[in-house]
């Protein structure tokens, strides 16, 4: 194997290691520790929107709304695969609506959906991501009657 070949499989362990504490800190309610996880200039880009968003706060926010809305939230993460300073993560959430989320009232309701996550980093942090979590199915879950 060359050096440059061993280079790049220890970056991506080292990546998918780091996604894999990412979303266990996210899980224990550490917003902090999460945000430091991701670089000084780190870019989401998210469905719906047409420019990517250039912000931690903006991360911030999006995941105190899920804590918020499932304060028991789980992350199973389901096959993830590193090239370098990629990783890709096919993950199911779940958890009890006990919380307003996206607008909706608390409903009991317990929920299960999947998400499509990609991650480029940088020096050991999340640069960028793309993330495509099934809302549709999510959303349904909490307001069918």
């Amino acid at each position: 194997m060359s050096t440059n070949t061993a280079n790049t499989n220890s970056t991506a362990e080292r990546n998918m290691a780091a996604m894999r504490t990412a979303y266990a800190t996210l899980v224990s309610g550490d917003l902090d520790a999460c945000v430091e996880m991701l670089t000084e200039d780190f870019v989401a880009n998210l469905p719906g929107l047409p420019e990517p968003v250039r912000s931690r706060e903006v991360w911030r926010m999006g995941a105190e709304a899920m804590l918020k809305g499932f304060p028991d939230l789980r992350i199973d993460v389901e096959h993830m695969a590193a090239d370098g300073d990629q990783v890709a993560v096919r993950a199911r959430f779940s958890g009890t609506h006990k919380g307003e989320f996206g607008g909706v009232p608390a409903t009991g309701r317990s929920v299960d959906f999947w998400s499509v996550e990609y991650y480029r980093f940088v020096d050991g942090k999340v640069a960028e991501e793309w993330v495509a979590p099934d809302m549709g199915n999510l959303m349904h879950q909490i307001t069918a009657e």
